[in-house]
C-alpha cells in the first residue's frame, strides 16, 4: 500500500511534458501545472500558448510565476522517496550479507572435505605407485626365473630327446646289423645248398650235406609299433604350453580386476552396450564334428552328417556345441541371431569337460556334465520358439519376457554380473547374473536340433 500511494504522490506531482518530478513548479489559468523551463520550451515550439494537456489557449501568453507551496511539496515527497529506497536496500543488504555468510560458511565446508579427498586421493596415489612398483619388480624378477627354468626345462628336455634318440637308433641299427649278417649267411648256405644238389655221387654228397655246420638262430621277427615315436612328447609340451598360457591370461585377468574407484554405471541403452562390442568367433578345434562353422567362423548349423574335422584334445564330443576363439574379460557385450527349436546361448570356462564323464568303475555318470548349464563352469540362457530357461550347475531357472530370435548377451567379468537381454528397438532384460568369475569366459553354443546360431555384426 506505501508502494502505491507513493506511486500516486509521484504521479501526482510529475510533469507531463518530461514526466518527471516537478522543477520550479508553475500553474497555469486552467489549473494544469508544469515545470517551468518545460512549459516555456513547449510554448516556443508551438508559437501558440495553450495547455499542453487541456489544449485551452492563452492570448496573451501568460506570466509564469514559480508556484512556491507546490515546489515545498515536490521537495517533500523527493526526500521522503529517498528515504523509502534506502530502507528497502538496507534491508535487502541486511538479508544478502546473511545469505552470503551462510554461502562461505557451506564454501569453507565444502572446502576443507575437499582438501581431505585430495589428501585420501593422493594417499591412493602413493599406494596405487607402491603396489604397482612392488608387483612389476617381483613379476620380472619371477618372470626371469621362470624364463631361465623354461630354457633349461628346454635344453633339459633336448638332450633328453637326443640322448633316447641316439639309444633307439642305436638298438634298431644293432637288431638291422644282426638281421644283414643273418640274411648273408642265409643266402651262403642257400648257395651251398644249390651247389651240393648238382653232386651226382651219392656218398659224396651224404657226406658233404651231414658235414655241413648248423645255422645261428634265427632273429626273433621284428614287431613294429605305430610310428609315434616323439609325438607324446610333442602333445605334452604343447598341454605345458596351454596350461602355461591359461595361467598367465589368469595374471592378466587379475591386473584388470584391480579397481580403486567406482567403476561406470551398467549400460541402459543399445547404444550404451554397443561400446563394448567386439567381433567374436568361434573355435573350429572346439566344434563338435556335427556342427558345419560358415561365415568367416560366426555362424554355426547342426548337420547330420559329421564334418572332417581334425581330432584334437578341445573338440566336444558329446554335445553339439561349440567355443568362442576369444578369450572374454573386462566389459563385452555380443549379440547373437537364432533359428530351430532350441538354441544354448552360453558363457564357459576353457576348462568345462568335453566329453560324458565317467565314474571309477568306468561307467558314464547319468547326469550329463559337460552340457552348458550342467555344471559350474558354464552359464546358459535355452532359447525355444515360446518360452526361455536359464541353466546353471543343471538347475533350471524359467525366464520369462518377450521372445526374440535375437539375444544380447552383456558380460562384466570383473564386476562378476552377466545379464541377458532380448534386442529390439528397445532392450528387454531377461536374466541377469550376479557372481564372482575366476576364470577367462568364452561363449558358446549348443544346438539340439536342426538348428543354427550366429554372433552378428553389429555396425
Amino acid at each position: 500500500m506505501a508502494q502505491k500511494g507513493s506511486q500516486l504522490d509521484r504521479d501526482t506531482f510529475s510533469c507531463s511534458i518530461c514526466l518527471d518530478l516537478l522543477k520550479d513548479p508553475v500553474a497555469l489559468p486552467c489549473g494544469h501545472s508544469y515545470c517551468m523551463d518545460c512549459i516555456k520550451d513547449f510554448w516556443d515550439e508551438k508559437e501558440i500558448s495553450s495547455c499542453p494537456q487541456c489544449r485551452q489557449t492563452f492570448s496573451p501568453r501568460p506570466a509564469l510565476g514559480k508556484n512556491t507551496i507546490l515546489a515545498v511539496l515536490v521537495e517533500e515527497l523527493k526526500k521522503t522517496g529517498l528515504q523509502a529506497v534506502t530502507r528497502g536496500t538496507a534491508a535487502e543488504f541486511t538479508e544478502k550479507l546473511k545469505e552470503l555468510e551462510v554461502n562461505r560458511q557451506n564454501i569453507q565446508v565444502r572446502i576443507q572435505d575437499r582438501e581431505k579427498d585430495v589428501k585420501v586421493l593422493q594417499q591412493e596415489v602413493d599406494a596405487i605407485n607402491g603396489s604397482a612398483d612392488k608387483a612389476v619388480e617381483h613379476s620380472e624378477k619371477t618372470f626371469a626365473e621362470l624364463i631361465r627354468l623354461i630354457q633349461k626345462r628346454g635344453s633339459d628336455v633336448k638332450q633328453q630327446v637326443r640322448a633316447k634318440q641316439e639309444t633307439e637308433v642305436s638298438r634298431v641299427r644293432d637288431l638291422q646289423e644282426k638281421l644283414e649278417q643273418e640274411i648273408a649267411d642265409l643266402k651262403k648256405r642257400d648257395a651251398e645248398l644249390k651247389t651240393l644238389s648238382h653232386t651226382e655221387d651219392h656218398n659224396q654228397f651224404i657226406h658233404d650235406y651231414t658235414s655241413l655246420q648248423p645255422l645261428s638262430e634265427s632273429t626273433s621277427s621284428v614287431y613294429i609299433r605305430p610310428l609315434r615315436y616323439f609325438e607324446d612328447v610333442k602333445a605334452a609340451v604343447s598341454e605345458a604350453r596351454e596350461t602355461l598360457q591359461d595361467v598367465l591370461t589368469n595374471i592378466s585377468l587379475t591386473v584388470t580386476q584391480v579397481d580403486v574407484l567406482l567403476s561406470p554405471p551398467e549400460p541402459k541403452t543399445r547404444a550404451d552396450f554397443l561400446i563394448y562390442s567386439r567381433e567374436i568367433t568361434l573355435d573350429p578345434n572346439t566344434a563338435h564334428t556335427c556342427l558345419l562353422l560358415s561365415e568367416g567362423n560366426r555362424k554355426a548349423t547342426r548337420m547330420r552328417e559329421e564334418q572332417s574335422y581334425p581330432g584334437h584334445p578341445n573338440r566336444f564330443t558329446e554335445h553339439h556345441q561349440v567355443l568362442s576363439k576369444e578369450s572374454l574379460t573386462g566389459r563385452r557385450y555380443w549379440e547373437v541371431e537364432w533359428r530351430g527349436e532350441g538354441v544354448h546361448v552360453a558363457v564357459a570356462y576353457k576348462t568345462i569337460s568335453r566329453a560324458r564323464e565317467t565314474n571309477d568303475c568306468g561307467w558314464m555318470w547319468e547326469i550329463n556334465t559337460s552340457g552348458f548349464g550342467r555344471n559350474d563352469k558354464s552359464w546358459s540362457l535355452n532359447c525355444r520358439k515360446n518360452s526361455f530357461k536359464f541353466w546353471f550347475n543343471n538347475i533350471e531357472t524359467p525366464v520369462s519376457g518377450p521372445q526374440s530370435s535375437r539375444i544380447g548377451v552383456y558380460l562384466d567379468h570383473s564386476a562378476g554380473v552377466l545379464s541377458f537381454y532380448r534386442v529390439s528397438k528397445t532392450m528387454t532384460l531377461l536374466h541377469r547374473v550376479q557372481t564372482t568369475f575366476t576364470q577367462p569366459l568364452y561363449a558358446g553354443f549348443w544346438l539340439q536340433y536342426d538348428d543354427t546360431a550366429e554372433f552378428c555384426k553389429i555396425k
